[in-house]
């Protein structure tokens, strides 16, 4: 948690989200290696700072870093901007001109909008990920380059493909790791955080007071679902802090900037509100949810079987009903399981006992307050089809050792 704090500070990134920082934690994890990195999110929510940490925590990140946006290139010259070309190889090519894939050479280059690629585009990019190998336009000779290469889109990747625009080979060439980037609106504990550091950066800029919100203006925009995101955000900071002369802001005059009547976000074209992609990405979190929960409860069995202070057990008992549902303490070094918290005996200082079965992970699904199981399932099955039954790949994908998937295999009877 320390580490993801110094990153945060380090780029500027404001927020403590867990779906934010499960997407950084992913980053750290990924960037000492060599592997394609795929950022899904929708525009606005801040994608391109991925791509800066993990050449940042590289053995690439003396070399060069490249951050190419092919949706703004044309597609008439978008091959010689990448791979580069040869002088006199089209109208206008008056001298050698080096791609960006040769000029990153040892180092990383980000393509942003990653499917707004051509078709012939593609098949260039794919040859690079498969054998570093390109070439230049109007050249028969082959280059190599050594780089590596992360991608982000905020497109519906599988829409693309089943349309015939993206290429399926790319794809799972690029999604070796595919981190998300939550959009603003699962994130509302972030916004005032964000507002403030917009306000105070925008006060600094013209040297003006930092404009702040009153509490129905807060929930206000807590509520408001931002289709676009950070950017959105920011730009309405700019203008509240430039146009308004109070500092304070009340919920009528943000108003006057974003309507009350919010149009609906089209489905067709976010991420995150393509249902079956969210329901997958609300999965993965929960799925970490469980898994963190479980281990919390083994290492509390572990403290409470070594304590033998039944005063420390009574005080506490508050917690540990909350946590497991019914106290769980400790009597001659073996766990057990109050039977009934009223049938206390306070002259005689007694606690009545119901023994419950060792093992520890049997008793922290038992003891469940909600049950995950099935959405566990669903989740694993989804991802082994995804990976056609792979499980290596399955486990790197769900986060666990290939040796807990085939025991949760085996538990499930998938």
């Amino acid at each position: 948690m320390e580490f993801i704090q110094k990153i945060k500070q380090k780029f500027g990134i404001v927020g403590s989200d867990y779906a934010l920082h499960r997407s950084l934690e992913r980053a750290m994890q990924v960037a000492p290696t060599d592997i394609s990195v795929l950022v899904l999110g929708e525009s606005g929510v801040g994608k391109e700072f991925i791509p800066k940490i993990i050449h940042q925590l590289s053995s690439r990140k003396h070399h060069s870093y490249i951050a190419v946006n092919c949706g703004a290139i044309p597609e008439g010259t978008i091959d010689s901007e990448l791979f580069g070309h040869e002088k006199g190889s089209f109208t206008g090519a008056t001298s050698m001109r080096k791609g960006y894939f040769e000029g990153a050479n040892g180092g990383t280059i980000f393509l942003d909008e990653i499917g707004e690629l051509p078709l012939s585009t593609q098949v260039r990019l794919l040859r690079i990920l498969e054998s570093g190998e390109f070439i230049k336009v109007g050249s028969s000779k082959i280059q190599k380059t050594n780089i590596r290469i992360v991608s982000a889109t905020n497109l519906n990747m599988i829409e693309s493909i089943q349309k015939g625009k993206f290429r399926e080979d790319l794809y799972y060439r690029l999604n070796t790791v595919q981190i998300n980037v939550p959009p603003l609106r699962f994130r509302k504990n972030d916004i005032k955080f964000l507002f403030k550091k917009f306000a105070n950066d925008f006060a600094e800029k013209y040297h003006m007071p930092s404009v702040i919100l009153t509490e129905e203006s807060l929930k206000y925009l807590e509520d408001y679902p931002w289709p676009g995101n950070i950017r959105q955000l920011k730009n309405l900071v700019e203008q509240i802090s430039v146009v308004e002369k109070k500092r304070e802001i009340s919920v009528e005059k943000l108003k006057e900037y974003i309507p009350e009547n919010i149009p609906s976000i089209s489905l067709s074209k976010t991420f995150f509100q393509d249902l079956p992609r969210e329901r997958d990405f609300l999965y993965k979190i929960l799925f970490d949810m469980k898994k963190n929960l479980n281990n919390l409860k083994n290492i509390t069995f572990k403290m409470i079987k070594n304590h033998t202070d039944t005063r420390f057990i009574k005080e506490n008992q508050q917690l540990m009903e909350k946590v497991f549902g019914k106290t769980i303490y400790d009597r001659d070094n073996s766990i057990f399981q109050l039977k009934d918290s009223s049938r206390y005996n306070k002259d005689s200082n007694q606690l009545y006992y119901e023994e419950v079965e060792e093992d520890q992970s049997k008793s922290s699904d038992k003891l469940s307050s909600f049950s995950l199981q099935t959405k566990e399932i669903e989740f694993i099955q989804k991802t082994l089809k995804k990976n056609n039954g792979k499980r290596r790949k399955t486990a790197k994908e769900l986060g666990i050792s290939e040796r807990t998937l085939y025991r949760k295999i085996k538990q499930y009877g998938l």
